[in-house]
This record gives structure tokens, sequence and C-alpha cells, in this order.
């Protein structure tokens, strides 16, 4: 059976979304990219006018594709929210048990690209303060005291869970991080509404 091979930016994004989360964007070269994806550098420049254009892309792909697991792990807004926060945090967790688990795309390209005006940088931040109002507007719809700073708290525990998976190459960071969220969640939410 034939197989239709994807086009060449496809190709190019696949083959530089690999290697930018493996071994870091800045670590790696154009050459390669051409090399490993089997594309042309021609046809490389004709869809990204620099490395920079393909960073952009790989990091917009990658911040749709989050946006999808995103709202597949917290389920609908119709679900009550103790399983939307441990649905989220158990997503978490397979992302973390993953074999090549690197961390969060986006807090690594924002590491990478300190340079706030950087498009590596922009997206990045984009990603996040998305994440945050995202689920503001999770905790908002269930009636938590505080949505925004208890949104920011679980930011600041999804992103913690991210860097220690990767140090630590576990997934046990999620675990941890989703009984802190628990924990936070209660303590803001109306007493009838309590989820333990």
């Amino acid at each position: 059976m034939d197989t239709v091979r994807p086009a060449a930016r496809e190709r190019l994004l696949d083959t530089a979304g690999e290697l930018f989360y493996r071994d870091g964007i800045r670590a790696v070269g154009i050459d390669t990219i051409v090399d490993r994806s089997g594309v042309a550098r021609m046809t490389l420049y004709r869809h990204f006018a620099s490395k920079d254009d393909l960073i952009a892309a790989y990091l917009e792909r990658a911040d749709e594709r989050y946006w999808r697991w995103f709202e597949a792990a917290v389920g609908p807004p119709d679900a009550p929210l103790h399983g939307r926060i441990r649905g989220l945090f158990a997503a978490l967790g397979d992302v973390l048990a993953a074999t090549g688990h690197r961390g969060c795309p986006f807090l690594n390209a924002a590491a990478e690209f300190p340079d706030v005006a950087h498009s590596a940088h922009r997206i990045a931040a984009g990603n996040k303060r998305e994440l945050r109002e995202r689920l503001r507007a999770v905790l908002q719809e269930a009636g938590a005291r505080a949505p925004d700073t208890l949104a920011g708290q679980l930011v600041v525990l999804m992103n913690g869970a991210y860097a220690s998976g990767a140090a630590l190459g576990t997934a046990e960071p999620a675990v941890e991080a989703a009984e802190a969220a628990v924990q936070l969640v209660e303590a803001n939410l109306p007493k009838a509404e309590s989820f333990r």
C-alpha cells in the first residue's frame, strides 16, 4: 500500500520540532534540519525566510496542539470541577511519563530566548498567559473564590511539575502537583462544593 509522504513544510516542522525539543532550539542548525527532513535548503527558505521564522512556526504549531491536549484533559464544562482538575494533572503525568520528555517546550523556549521581544519568547509567554486565563475561566465557572489567583497557583504547580519531571525523569511530580492542586482548589470552593 502506498503511503503519502507529508508535504515539505510539514516534514520540516516535524523534523525541526523533534530536534528543537530534544536537543534545544539554539543547538540545532538549519543544515541538520535539511539533512534529516530530506527537504532541499531552497525549499526550506521558500517556506521559512529564516530560522527564527521556523522557530515561530514550530512554537505556533506546538501551541495549537497544546490547546487540543488541554481541552481533552480538562473535559467538558459541565463535568465536576474535581474531575476536571484531576484529569488535567493525570494528563500532565502522562506527558511526564512519555519517553523523551524534556519539560515544557514553552518554558524551554522562553529560557533559550530571554529577550521578551523575540518571537519565540512572545509565543511561549502567550501560551502561559492563555493557560492561566483558561484555568481562571474553569475555576470561575465552578464558583471558586479568587479564580485569577488560584489559576496562577495552578500554573505554577504545572510548570514545576514539568521542570521536576524533566530533571528527575519521572511522572511523580505530576502526582504531587495534583494533590497540591486539589487542596488549593478545595480551599477556595464554598464548603458545600468541597470535593474530597
